[in-house]
């Protein structure tokens, strides 16, 4: 098969700096899992080795997908971005609503399809990134405009986070938001728009927390989370002691205490405590260098793209996967209050991995030829 040329006949290359970094997080991804799940596999399941070979398969699917993302022509993209969004609405009515939906931990965030389960939220982000893309290239000049350039974008994530504040998942509607916002500041809407709606958006956001028992004690548990140690701090504590015992070279890999089930969800959202923990200062700077340069290439990806939506569209899954690092970064050290953000390729679940790896495969798509 002949590779496509650009206008000076060579060919169009991939970005390999970016599949690299992508790949090299997904496998460290899965021997964390490993490390941090075999205990509790074993102990529940009677397979230390369950949560790896799950991953595994997630991660196999997941490359595929990269591939397959890769060299689709954009138009499958482009020309379907009401057909993901409504996907999207369709998942989490179906998570809301129906019989499909599975509760846990006093919420329903997960539809069971047999022995998959499937994580809607993750399915939202890249489908509001490519609705965005899609408007803010296609409205430019009525950008400014209240009815055009500012209502129906907020809208559509409005009606989303309302859908996912039934289940409930504040989290989840948080960095819905943070995704409109980034992709707004960027498409041109006014900035005095979005401060307003910045105003409105803390006042919800304090009304919720406050009329909301449960998110309270959140709050003041992450405001200080060593004085209800036993109880809504509880999790913080444990990641934060995780991170002190890894001081600069870390105990060593697999050799983690807090895993033996003193740290909840060691294996998903909070698995970064886990890496502070075996490898220490020095794994944890590894992995923020790696998280940084895949960001710096999805970003480069951007800026070098010509054509408005494709600049829009690296631009909002570049920033849609920084703020994944980011943000469950920030909750396993103890500077933002505590939300469900699994870590990107390295956290355990399908979803989250196969929906990261299908962002690197456009990212790949649109590099070609163009860095």
């Amino acid at each position: 098969m002949n590779k496509k040329k650009n206008l000076s006949g060579k060919p169009e290359r991939l970005d390999y700096w970016l599949l690299g970094a992508a790949l090299l997080l997904a496998c460290f991804g899965l021997m964390m899992v490993l490390s941090a799940s075999g205990i509790m596999a074993e102990r529940f399941f009677d397979d230390k080795y369950i949560f790896f070979k799950k991953q595994a398969v997630f991660l196999v699917a997941g490359t595929f997908m990269m591939y397959i993302s890769s060299r689709l022509p954009k138009a499958v993209f482009y020309n379907m971005v009401y057909v993901w969004l409504m996907a999207a609405f369709v998942l989490l009515l179906l998570c809301d609503f129906s019989p499909l939906s599975v509760a846990a931990g006093g919420a329903k965030r997960w539809i069971a399809l047999g022995p998959i389960r499937i994580q809607p939220l993750e399915f939202c982000k890249p489908a509001l990134v490519l609705y965005l893309a899609y408007f803010f290239s296609r409205k430019q000049e009525l950008i400014k405009t209240f009815s055009v350039g500012f209502l129906p974008p907020f809208a559509i994530t409005g009606v989303l986070c309302l859908l996912l504040m039934m289940q409930p998942d504040f989290g989840g509607s948080v960095f819905l938001c943070m995704i409109l916002f980034f992709m707004s500041l960027v498409g041109g809407t006014r900035i005095s728009y979005l401060l307003t709606s910045l105003i409105f958006a803390g006042g919800a956001g304090y009304m919720l927390i406050t009329s909301s028992p449960y998110r309270l004690k959140r709050m003041t548990a992450f405001i200080d989370p060593f004085k209800s140690a036993h109880e809504e701090g509880y999790q913080l504590v444990q990641s934060l002691y995780a991170f002190g015992s890894g001081n600069v070279f870390g105990q060593g890999l697999g050799a983690g205490k807090q895993k033996l089930f003193f740290l909840p969800e060691a294996h998903n959202d909070f698995i970064m405590a886990v890496v502070g923990e075996e490898l220490g200062f020095i794994g944890v700077v590894a992995v923020f260098a790696v998280i940084g340069f895949l960001i710096w290439r999805g970003f480069k990806i951007a800026l070098a793209q010509e054509d408005l939506q494709d600049r829009f569209t690296a631009y909002g899954l570049t920033i849609m996967l920084a703020l994944g690092f980011c943000l469950n970064l920030a909750v396993v050290m103890g500077t933002v209050p505590p939300k469900g953000v699994p870590m990107p390729f390295v956290s355990y679940g399908g979803s989250s991995l196969m929906i990261s790896c299908i962002c690197i495969g456009i990212l790949l798509n649109l590099s070609r030829g163009k860095v």
